[in-house]
This record gives C-alpha cells, structure tokens and sequence, in this order.
C-alpha cells in the first residue's frame, strides 16, 4: 500500500482549491446538487447530501441488461420540439465519438473484451444535413481505441494499453502509417482511456479508471490508476492532475471557464442505493476518495483496517452532482452550440451506459445538467430516453454512451448496444 500511496500523492500537496474558486468544497455545501433517478421516467428524485442509505441496505445484486436491438420504426425519445434519427446504422460497438474543428466526425469502436471494432470510424457530412455522404475506416488493428484528439497537426489514440500519435492530414480519409507510442498504460478492469487537450494546447488529460472495485486485488495493481493524468504533446512529464477517481470517463472544460470536468462511474456492491456516479469539477491535486471513501468523506466499510487512510479521507472532495447509482455515467459534453433552446446553453449532456448491478434498471438514456456562470444550476434532467425495452424482463434496445455535438447544434450519440449513431436536432 505504502508504494500505491506514494506514486500517486508525491505530485505536489493536495489542494481543495478549484482552479477558478478558493472556495472549500463541504459536505455541508447546501446549493449542491444531489440526483438520483430510481424510475427511469422523467421525474428525477433531488436528495440532500445526508439522505444517502447506510451500506449494506439492501442486497448487492446481479441484473444484466439483455440488448434485444431496435426495431425498425422506433427511435429513443428526446424532450418535445427535437427530432431523433440515425446518423450512422450497422456498426461494430461505436463507443466515443470525437468532431474535429473541420467537421470530422470520428467514432472509436471497441467493447470491454476487444473483439468488436478495434478500429476508428471516419463520418463526412460536408452539406450539414445530418446524415454523411462518406463513411471509412480510418484506423485499423487498434486494441480497444477510446480516446481521440486532434492537436499541434498529430492524430492522436488513446489505446487500452498506451497512447500513439500519428501525423494528422485532414483531408485523408485513412491513416496507413504506424502511429508512435508516447506512454504506456496498465491495462485490466476498467479498460477505456479517454483524452483532452487544454485550450493552450500545452497539456493532455488522460483518465485512467481503477482496476478493481475497492483495491480488493492489492494496491500495487492501482498504479497510475483510478487517476486523471497529464502529459506535455510529447508525451513526456507526466503526473497525476487529480486523484481518487474509480473510473473516470467523459471529460470536457466548462464553457467560457478553465475548470475540466469529469463524468465518474463509482464503486459497486454496497446496495442499489449506493454509491452514486458524479459529475464533478476536477481540481488540480484533488483528491476524490476511492478507494478509502465515497461522496466525500464517507468512509468504505470494506477496507481492512491496516489499509485505512483517515488521513486522505479528510481531504477527499465532494463532487458536485449525483447521475444515480449504479448508472454508469460515462459520456460527457458541454453543449456549446445555439440551435437547441437557450436552457440547454453551456449545460452538460452525460451518457448513461446503464447498470448491470441493480434491482431495477436504472440509466440506459441521456441527461442533462443545467449550468451558471460555469457551475451546476439546476436538477439533472432526462433527456433522452426510450432505452428499456421491457424492465420486468431486463431487456433494453441499446446502451448509450459517448455524446459529441456538431457544428449545427445538433448531439451526436454512440450506442454501442444497438450499433448506431444517433442524432437529436431541435426543430425551429
């Protein structure tokens, strides 16, 4: 344990200071936003900070989905005034999605066993019209691509096991040469690794999920783990920008700020009510809690007493916004186009993959947090729904995952479930 610790706190002292606030983070914080939708329908339960269940209060439980596909005249439903239809169709598990300034629409295709995809999808829609004219593949023989950026004229790819970058063409359809590998990852468990660059252009963000639960396997496999970390464009001068994270994915800057948020899928097996996935700001050397702790300073009952942290717990930071437990919130973007109505302006749209480990499925659709001046203004709202086809038999047409919003307004979805691209467009 003394080494885990070590590699991954000796980057400087932590700080509770967010990068444009001095303003400590409590648990007694009461303008945080605390969500858990336990129905799938569209009215989301707000809870305060203290309503959170005792672990253990109802059973751990086993429930996977069964995705059936979609039929062909349904679509997910989005809020009334936007329109829904499919972007891409016949795809090989489209997880994330990537929209260069040029209007590029790059998908990675990869699932949790590397068997499907394992490669990058090219989409050129040059008449804006919301459906592409050309479809290629653009990168072959990947191992389970996430990740991708467009930076300094590199293409990069954030592979489960190590980040490569190729020379960037933006008028080539394909790239045929061999990428360069600039750092490598420990692979296992929580296998994506998703990339951002800061508006400088200066520095990458690379988040790195746990690999296990609560560290059950032994510290020494969370090494450079359960982190967010950041390098130069050449991949040299890494350390950990924020700490504590069990499986961080969707990442994006706040708009017309130089906050990095992150969309955080939490520990499992403490009961269906626990513990929420976030949505949180990212501070420069934050620490977040996992393994010692959950939401702050709650303590894991689980850890072994010799393994105890009392004090990095008393350090960890409480997140903004609860996505529900067990919701696997993955996606994130900031929506910063004009099309859609002004209440969608700078708010967040989070992928919700949906859970495998609750009584009652949960997730499986879009949501929405309104923002402020940068910060969470409003309930997490359903967006974009429809997922679950018959919950008293745990069947769903597809899975949600990566959101991406084009340069007319309109949100991408990948749904690696039900292998499509799908687009909601408002109708003015």
């Amino acid at each position: 344990m003394t080494r885990f610790v070590f590699l991954l706190f000796t980057t400087g002292t932590l700080t509770i200071s967010c990068n444009n606030s001095a303003e400590e983070k409590t648990e007694t914080d009461t303008t945080r936003i605390i969500n858990d939708t336990t129905n799938n329908g569209d009215t989301a339960v707000t809870n305060r900070t203290d309503s959170f269940p005792a672990p253990f209060a109802t059973p751990s439980v086993r429930n996977m989905s069964k995705v059936i596909g979609w039929p062909a005249d349904k679509t997910p439903v989005a809020p009334a005034g936007f329109t829904v239809s499919k972007f891409a169709d016949s795809l090989e598990s489209p997880r994330w999605i990537y929209v260069a300034k040029n209007g590029d629409i790059f998908v990675a295709q990869a699932d949790r066993e590397g068997k499907k995809g394992n490669n990058i999808l090219l989409f050129r829609d040059k008449n804006k019209d919301g459906i592409p004219e050309s479809r290629s593949v653009y990168l072959s023989g990947l191992k389970q691509p996430f990740g991708m950026l467009i930076l300094n004229n590199s293409f990069y790819v954030a592979n489960t096991g190590e980040l490569l970058q190729y020379k960037y063409d933006s008028s080539a359809t394909a790239i045929k040469g061999t990428g360069k590998s600039l750092v490598r990852f420990p692979t296992g468990r929580h296998w994506t690794r998703n990339i951002i660059a800061n508006d400088a252009g200066t520095k990458i963000y690379i988040a790195i999920g746990s690999a296990s639960n609560i560290a059950e396997d032994g510290f020494d496999k969370e090494i450079r783990r359960a982190n967010i970390l950041e390098i130069s464009p050449d991949g040299k001068g890494e350390r950990v920008y924020a700490s504590g994270l069990r499986n961080p994915v969707g990442m994006d800057w706040a708009p017309g700020t130089n906050t990095l948020w992150t969309a955080v899928n939490e520990r499992d097996e403490l009961g269906d009510d626990l513990v929420p996935d976030y949505l949180t700001s990212v501070q420069e050397n934050g620490f977040y809690g996992w393994p010692y702790s959950y939401f702050g300073k709650r303590e894991d009952p689980r850890i072994k007493e010799a393994d105890k942290r009392p004090d990095l717990v008393s350090k960890a930071i409480v997140p903004e916004v609860a996505l529900g437990s067990h919701t696997a919130s993955l996606g994130l973007v900031f929506y910063r186009g004009n099309s859609f109505p002004a209440q969608y302006h700078n708010g967040a749209f989070i992928g919700q993959h949906g859970s495998w480990n609750r009584s009652q499925l949960v997730g499986y659709k879009v949501v929405y947090v309104p923002f402020a001046g940068g910060r969470p203004s409003g309930p997490m709202q359903d967006f974009l729904t429809g997922f679950i086809a018959d919950a008293s038999k745990s069947e769903v047409y597809g899975r949600p995952v990566g959101v991406a919003v084009l340069a007319d307004g309109s949100l991408l979805v990948a749904d690696d479930g039900g292998n499509k691209i799908w687009r909601v467009a408002y109708k003015k």
